[in-house]
């Protein structure tokens, strides 16, 4: 089935989705079903990450699912690009445990600083400073913050199922096999197991499995079950209210000047993770799919980060941590998703599926756990094409993928990620020869000054 547009007009100059290109619809809606599948797990891991700042689970299903389906309507009538959008792994994590949890900050204000996040990249797009920043980032560093992203997106799920544990004497140990830990490694073998036949939606399938068995063990043994966090749904259909998130961003905290210096790192810190994670995306799936044009450049590129930005203005007054392009796109683009109609399929899906929110409420931290591993595993795979034979390029890659986890800190790693490659490259440039001095990019010194300011500062 073809569609075409009805000629250049200046509703097609504004949406490129209408423009008169063939489309193969049949094709992109199957693409949209892929990536849907692909993405789903969001839906049950998102409100598990951030109800652990007490934020209302429910509302967080709703909240989650209508801002994955706007941010994807953006994506698709702006851009006109392939991609899914949602609350990103990892920047959830930050919200919840490194902001909320680790700074004692209200998620009210979490809120607040993805808000003004979103602004302040809706400015710089606008202005297309991000497209002049993503044409100087170097690529090793790219690759890095990806798999470090990866990598503490996996110790997560280790730490909620309980397959690892806190340890006084050797800071983490293996914890005791629990029925959680058995339920999320029958889980995680099972994704593998399913991805490497092929098996569409696998992360979906095993997160359902993983359920259902936890649930069944409900059954069993409800006392145990409830001593490990697992509980059986209360129905099936429902739709929970956003009332409880929505609206609540609050800038009276900032108005006390001892908060603002910290408010602001937490913007920075926003501001850099999605920035770099966005961008990495963006640019590794179009180049998987051979969308990138004769220059190296991602199509519509300025366009994709408006709509990326605009949708985590609205995701943080719907009530959720900021709403990002998703990795899992790429599953929809290798099914020959190539327009702006793919991304629309998947938002239609995401907002039929938040009027099933007590299912999703009722996915124990010991189901979405296989999906944060199996997740942080397709995230770490980045790392196969950095070089890693140029210690200049390499070492400060490495930094960034291994101070991710063992900070507990995205931005922490990426700050020491950065300031590495600055310090490495200047310091190597001062002994080199002239013909072997590497150029360094002056964004990404602005960079390292910025970050060296908030450890100073912050």
């Amino acid at each position: 089935m073809k569609t075409t547009g009805q000629g250049n007009s200046s509703l097609q100059k504004l949406f490129p989705l209408f423009s008169n290109r063939p489309v193969d619809m049949k094709k992109e809606i199957l693409a949209g079903i892929t990536t849907f599948l692909t993405m789903a797990y969001i839906i049950a891991v998102n409100p598990n990450i951030l109800s652990a700042t007490g934020m209302p689970a429910g509302a967080l299903v709703t909240a989650t699912c209508l801002s994955a389906a706007f941010g994807c309507l953006m994506m698709g009538l702006l851009a006109d690009l392939p991609f899914g959008l949602a609350s990103g792994m990892g920047l959830n994590a930050f919200f919840a445990f490194t902001v909320v949890i680790g700074q004692k900050v209200p998620w009210e204000v979490a809120l607040t600083a993805v808000f003004a996040e979103g602004i302040i990249f809706i400015i710089l797009t606008l202005f297309k400073v991000r497209e002049a920043v993503v044409n100087s980032i170097p690529v090793n560093m790219k690759l890095a913050v990806t798999g470090g992203i990866g990598l503490f997106i996996a110790l997560i799920g280790l730490v909620g199922s309980g397959i690892v544990v806190s340890n006084d004497a050797t800071l983490v140990a293996l914890g005791e096999f629990t029925p959680t830990a058995i339920i999320a490694c029958i889980g995680l073998v099972l994704i593998a197991v399913l991805d490497k036949r092929g098996m569409k939606g696998a992360i979906l399938i095993g997160i359902v499995v993983s359920s259902l068995l936890a649930w069944g063990y409900a059954m069993i043994n409800p006392a145990h079950a409830q001593e490990l966090g697992i509980y059986l749904p209360s129905g099936v259909f429902k739709f929970e209210s956003m009332a409880p998130i929505a609206g609540k961003v609050d800038f009276g905290y900032i108005f006390d000047p001892k908060n603002i210096r910290g408010f602001i790192g937490i913007v920075c810190t926003f501001l850099f993770v999605d920035f770099f994670d966005t961008v990495g995306t963006l640019v590794g799936v179009s180049s998987k799919a051979g969308m990138l044009d004769e220059d190296g450049n991602v199509p519509n590129a300025g366009r994709a980060l408006l709509a990326d930005s605009i949708a985590t203005t609205a995701g943080s007054l719907m009530g959720v941590s900021t709403v990002t392009t998703f990795v899992e796109s790429s599953t929809g683009v290798m099914e020959g998703g190539r327009t702006g109609w793919t991304a629309i399929t998947v938002g239609i899906l995401f907002f039929i599926a938040m009027f099933f929110s007590p299912i999703f409420i009722a996915i124990p931290s010991c189901a979405t756990a296989p999906a944060l591993i199996y997740v942080g595993y397709l995230m770490l795979s980045s790392i196969v094409e950095i070089d890693f034979s140029n210690i200049t390029e390499g070492l400060p890659a490495f930094i960034t993928i291994a101070g991710m986890p063992l900070t507990y800190s995205i931005g922490d790693g990426l700050t020491l990620g950065v300031l590495s490659y600055v310090l490495v490259n200047v310091v190597y440039n001062l002994i080199a020869k002239k013909e072997d001095r590497k150029k360094i990019s002056v964004v990404i010194i602005i960079l390292a000054i910025l970050f060296a300011l908030k450890l100073i500062y912050m």
